[in-house]
């Protein structure tokens, strides 16, 4: 098998797209397995285990992607919060009439 810089390469933007949706914000603990795994399989690569660098880095993939979700899922629920809220203040204003 050919060496896994494929799954490597996969496992990092997995975890950089992750950063970019707020992941260590929202999803902390999942965000730094993903790393974790990553460096794992970055050194288990330097060290010639191309074995357990192909696993780590699926892994952290994996990881990578659940963090990504989380994240995804925080900030969708964030804005539907907002949402309603503006939603119940413009009905009170209808109810009473444009008054504050």
């Amino acid at each position: 098998m050919p060496p896994p810089t494929s799954e490597l390469a996969a496992a990092q933007q997995a975890v950089t797209r992750a950063e970019g949706a707020d992941a260590d914000q929202y999803a902390v603990q999942e965000l730094g397995v993903a790393r974790n795994a990553l460096s794992r399989a970055q050194a288990a690569m330097a060290e010639g285990r191309e074995d357990d660098a192909r696993r780590l880095a699926a892994a952290a993939d994996a990881d990578a992607d659940l963090a990504y979700a989380k994240s995804r899922d925080a900030l969708t629920t964030a804005e539907l919060n907002q949402r309603r809220a503006e939603v119940a203040e413009l009905h009170q204003r209808l109810q009473t009439g444009g008054r504050r």
